[in-house]
């Protein structure tokens, strides 16, 4: 972390913990129509292919639907039949007409199945494709966005709404295109089955609707909140898992294992509390449409049966009926249980477009760059920052910076050394003034030049995993393999690479801890050697090695720095005693400017920083 950022109030990056029983209090979703209106934006590129997998439903359902009613023809037949065959007055049942019947009746069922399964597949399709589309979306947005934003939110809920939210979506999509589209042709179809045998039941059947409709809205307002705050304790506590971990060796230094395990028990509890209760509402629609289901065919059967008895209705319309009575409640409770999986959709949904709609950063500059033509001439004029708006860290700031300068930037913590050279970078936007390189202003130059013009190494090491050959070659992709050696060579790399296992392919894992520090600050060094810049940027680049080595990197480091401008933050005093310029900030002010001579006889801020290093 910067060493200016310590100034900052801390802030626990899972978000804010939460007690046990606040899952509640989290607000609903602000607007489903606005969601659903962005999420159909992600869907209008597919409409053809929605077209054919809302065909394909209506077929598969229709013919599903006239099997009950067609198998209760043949149950008159064979009834009739065999009334006729005791009664001595026909020849008894139909057989060839039942076969032809049932080979139609297996044939309608295929078919069925076909057009069920080929729309099974369209949906998947469309559903993955739209999670590409979300997560590339996700991804661009995440280099967009200014470092600011990530100041404040941890990268646990960020990798929570490109995984856990965009599966959601996903998987969401995949159940409930197929399934509404089935349900609601299925309610048509049943419908009008229903009425072409008989009004009356039929009647009889709807009078459900309204108590089914009513128990199905109170579920879902009730479990509306509870699915968005389910999805944001998931981000808080992946957020906290990824916090956690990535820092396990420290915790684990400080003896904090029972005290992380306790802050996550608190938020794992929120997240079980609000999972528990959305849950719990969503398992509510079966029990209670299969209840008031139940209701509706205790009615139909006696009424059918009256029917029955004075010859209204066939026995076959009657065991037809009842199947579709029975089938009737099922697309209801199907329609109910989609609308609660719709709640954990838009609740997800609501998380990923509220961080695609965050602010961006500034336009880039349309002014290019040209790394060989930049002579290094950095002018600072009245610069001042923060990171919040109401707090300046780099008050009022100017400086010249001529070509081929050496310029050490020394201070206490907190003064706003790196903060200077991540601004030199525009990684943040200045509040007021201005950061010219060779009398062009950077925020008009393209930023991709800007920062290919320059070296950067900071204290933090950062390696990824991949060989070290790959991590090395990170500092110009386009490096032929015996410049990389060279770069490896200069920086002192190479002899240490020589003793690993496979040298130059060893594999770095994950968290780069198979090799030491030591060497991975050597690495990343090597790797600004590899890009060979105009202006380079030097944050403690030695902090991390041994004194020998460190005797040898500022060797490198001389021929590195000969002829180009280099920033050289350092806090031990002894490394820049050969700098150009020393500037002596405080409080994000330039308090005095010189040589190390020069600095050492005014006696004055600096003389005190460097007699307090030596000081014995």
């Amino acid at each position: 972390m910067s060493e200016d950022r310590k100034k900052q109030p801390l802030k626990p990056s899972a978000g804010p913990r939460f007690g046990p029983g606040m899952a509640a209090m989290v607000d609903k979703p602000k607007n489903f129509k606005d969601t659903f209106r962005k999420l159909r934006s992600f869907l209008r590129p597919y409409l053809l292919p929605l077209i054919f997998v809302f065909i394909f439903a209506v077929g598969s359902t229709i013919f599903a639907i006239t099997g009950p009613r067609i198998l209760g023809n043949v149950t008159t037949k064979v009834f009739e039949g065999l009334l006729e065959k005791i009664a001595g007055t026909g020849p008894g049942i139909d057989f060839l007409y039942i076969q032809r019947t049932l080979l139609l009746l297996l044939a309608l069922y295929a078919i069925s199945s076909l057009l069920g399964f080929i729309q099974g597949y369209m949906v998947s399709g469309i559903a993955q494709k739209v999670s590409y589309t979300l997560r590339e979306d996700i991804a661009k947005k995440i280099n967009a966005l200014p470092l600011k934003y990530f100041d404040k939110t941890s990268h646990g809920d960020v990798l929570s709404r490109m995984s856990n939210d965009v599966d959601t979506v996903s998987q969401s999509l995949n159940q409930s295109l197929s399934q509404i589209v089935t349900a609601v042709t299925t309610i048509i179809g049943i419908l009008f089955m229903m009425l072409s045998i008989s009004v009356p039941m039929t009647f009889i059947a709807l009078l459900i609707l309204p108590l089914s409709m009513g128990l199905m809205v109170f579920i879902i307002k009730k479990s509306q909140r509870f699915f968005k705050s389910q999805q944001e304790y998931l981000g808080k506590a992946n957020g906290y898992v990824e916090e956690a971990f990535s820092g396990h060796i420290i915790m684990k230094a400080f003896n904090r294992e029972e005290k992380a395990t306790e802050e996550f028990t608190v938020i794992n509890e929120d997240l079980m509390g609000s999972a528990w209760k959305s849950q719990f509402f969503s398992g509510l629609t079966q029990p209670v449409m299969q209840f008031v289901g139940n209701l509706g065919y205790v009615l139909v059967s006696i009424l059918g049966g009256y029917l029955a008895i004075i010859r209204a209705i066939t026995v076959g319309e009657i065991l037809a009926f009842i199947q579709y009575i029975r089938r009737f409640t099922q697309p209801i409770a199907q329609v109910a249980q989609v609308s609660n999986v719709l709640q954990s959709t838009v609740a997800a949904s609501e998380r990923i477009f509220d961080f695609l709609e965050e602010e961006e950063l500034p336009a880039d500059g349309t002014v290019a760059l040209d790394k060989d033509a930049v002579k290094g001439h950095v002018s600072f004029q009245g610069v001042k920052f923060g990171y919040t708006e109401d707090q300046l860290i780099i008050k009022n700031f100017s400086l010249a910076v001529e070509p081929g300068q050496r310029v050490a930037i020394v201070g206490p913590t907190g003064a706003g050394k790196t903060t200077l050279v991540k601004l030199l970078m525009r990684y943040y936007e200045l509040q007021e003034g201005a950061i010219l390189v060779d009398g062009q202003d950077i925020s008009t130059l393209r930023t991709r030049d800007l920062r290919g013009s320059m070296g950067m190494v900071l204290q933090d090491t950062w390696l990824f995993s991949g060989s070290i050959m790959e991590n090395l070659r990170y500092g110009r992709l386009s490096a032929t393999d015996e410049e990389v050696l060279n770069a490896s060579k200069a920086s002192y790399v190479h002899h240490f690479v020589k003793t690993l296992p496979n040298g130059y392919d060893m594999e770095i894992n994950e968290e780069a801890t198979n090799i030491s520090q030591g060497q991975k600050q050597l690495l990343t060094i090597a790797r600004v050697f590899l890009k060979d810049p105009a202006i380079l940027i030097l944050d403690e680049a030695t902090s991390s090695v041994d004194t020998r080595t460190e005797v040898l990197i500022q060797e490198s480091m001389e021929k590195l720095m000969k002829g180009r401008t280099s920033f050289i933050i350092a806090h031990r005093l002894s490394t820049i005693k050969n700098a150009d310029v020393i500037l002596v900030m405080n409080e994000g002010d330039i308090v005095e400017t010189g040589n190390h001579e020069t600095l050492l006889k005014k006696k004055g801020f600096y003389e005190k920083l460097y007699n307090a290093q030596f000081e014995g």
